[in-house]
């Protein structure tokens, strides 16, 4: 289905999210005349029985067979930012559209990433063990530690948490170097743009940052996408910060350039697979800061979502480009487990 080729009727709406009422009322006001169902997303029949009907459907969750199957679904809203659960051969085959809620978080995936940044850099776990044993000592060779003023960030994926982690990299100093998947416009928080689209690599980004961040989306394309040949082209002083997916970094790879030296760092909100497991590796080392998967929210995130489904209403009556949309080269195939021997 071309989703920028025509106007288009909304007739029925679905919606599932766990709004309070006056944001679920915001809903039904831009959906009018649409007859607007709302319904708990654990009510199972009332849910089928919507969807015999529905058009539109608006979901807290990713989609599953039953919004494939719909007989008159025509666009999707997950409302959260990752869509790799969603990003299925069969939605495309299908002709559905599937949209999200990427940027809700954006502002607060890029402090969280300058977290890491920061707790690796002033060796914040030492510090902090320090403290708790009321120990005032310095910390061996802690003057010769330097900030992130005036290092190089790297930031893989320019999407809405890519760019606010290039403002934040230029609001602390740092050169920032960017690499993203379209040929699209500059930055002016960017000081060196890279694009797959132009035939750009990956190289000079990773060997000159000192803290590489990434924020890109999981799909077969970035499946792995930093592993062994990466690491061993990063400075042996650098940190990797992942704000992705797990399955961006091939784990195991990872932990032996950890082990070895061979970068200095990782900072980690997720991983591969989640929950980690306790006899992972990563829980040992002294250089891994681990988050599990979990940010500070913004006190205006879902006011930011119901704002992404009033814009995308407009551009889907209109027949315009929807954000957020998921597209083919998003398409993540699951890899099948190894048979046991």
């Amino acid at each position: 289905m071309d989703d920028a080729s025509e106007s288009r009727e909304i007739r029925s709406v679905l919606a599932t999210v766990l709004y309070q009422p006056d944001e679920i009322e915001q809903l039904r006001r831009a959906f009018a005349p649409a007859k607007f169902v709302h319904v708990h997303p654990r009510e199972s029949a009332a849910i089928e029985a919507a969807l015999e009907h529905a058009d539109v459907a608006i979901l807290p969750m990713d989609l599953d067979e039953r919004f494939i199957a719909a007989p008159n679904l025509k666009w999707v809203h997950c409302d959260h930012a990752g869509l790799t659960k969603s990003a299925r051969s069969e939605v495309f085959e299908r002709g559905l559209i599937v949209t999200g809620s990427a940027g809700r978080s954006a502002p607060a995936l890029a402090q969280h990433a300058f977290y890491f940044a920061l707790a690796l850099t002033f060796d914040a776990k030492r510090l902090f063990e320090l403290q708790a044993a009321r120990t005032w000592t310095r910390i061996p060779g802690y003057e010769n530690r330097l900030a992130l003023w005036g290092k190089t960030l790297g930031v893989v994926g320019f999407g809405n948490t890519g760019k606010e982690m290039a403002h934040l990299g230029k609001a602390f100093g740092m050169r920032v170097m960017a690499y993203r998947r379209s040929a699209a416009g500059s930055s002016p928080d960017v000081d060196v743009m890279l694009s797959k689209d132009n035939g750009d690599s990956l190289e000079s980004l990773i060997e000159e940052s000192d803290v590489i961040m990434l924020a890109t989306p999981l799909s077969d394309e970035t499946r792995h996408l930093f592993g062994a040949p990466e690491f061993a082209s990063m400075k042996d002083t650098a940190y990797l910060i992942n704000m992705a997916r797990g399955g961006v970094v091939d784990q195991d790879a990872l932990i032996k350039a950890l082990e070895t030296g061979q970068i200095a760092g990782a900072g980690l909100d997720v991983t591969d697979p989640e929950p980690l497991p306790a006899d992972s590796p990563l829980w040992g080392l002294d250089n891994v800061v681990i988050t599990p998967h979990v940010t500070p929210k913004l006190p205006d995130r879902t006011q930011r979502s119901i704002d992404t489904i009033v814009d995308n209403i407009g551009r889907y009556r209109r027949g315009e480009q929807m954000l957020n949309a998921l597209t083919p080269r998003d398409i993540f195939t699951p890899l099948q487990p190894s048979p046991h021997p």
